[in-house]
């Protein structure tokens, strides 16, 4: 078994998922660490560079070539939901929990978007990225975690795992 948590930018995936990974014994895994370490470069010199419809199809490959792991904490990126290939692989070969927080809690974590190597946001705002992805984000979700507000990683992650222990 494996738990994929999925969200927008700054909800917390990758320190959620560090934390989880440890209680539960598991392997962490963060998406966009390994798109950065196949490509030499940060997610938004790539996307800067090559285009978002490459990094795109990067992101895609990077959670398609996983295969069959096990024991796996695994944190795509927030636009992984744009790939329906990738989230079917992630449904098929993990549990997909959704890290919810408010786009104003988001907002004041992630600083600059444009900046961040977040897909879309040289073209648009932050709450139109959030309207945009919500709903794609609800759709392959089988569990839904609300982020504290003040962030709090050890109180998602028990509610992280009492989800997991009604499956």
């Amino acid at each position: 078994m494996n738990v994929t948590l999925i969200g927008m930018p700054g909800v917390g995936k990758s320190v959620i998922g560090k934390e989880l990974a440890l209680k539960l014994g598991f392997t962490f895994l963060d998406a966009d660490t390994i798109i950065e370490r196949n490509a030499g470069s940060k997610l938004q010199q790539i996307i800067d560079s090559c285009g978002e419809s490459v990094f795109l199809e990067m992101e895609q490959a990077a959670i398609l070539e996983l295969g069959s792991i096990d024991k796996h904490v695994i944190c795509p990126g927030g636009s992984v939901v744009y790939s329906d290939s990738a989230m079917t692989f992630l449904r098929q070969h993990s549990m997909i929990i959704l890290l919810e927080a408010s786009l104003a809690e988001i907002r004041g974590r992630i600083g600059n978007p444009e900046t961040r190597g977040i897909v879309g946001a040289k073209e648009k705002n932050l709450e139109t990225i959030f309207k945009e992805r919500t709903p794609l984000y609800k759709k392959y979700a089988e569990a839904v975690i609300p982020v504290p507000d003040p962030f709090d990683p050890s109180r998602a992650v028990a509610d992280i795992i009492r989800e997991l222990s009604r499956h």
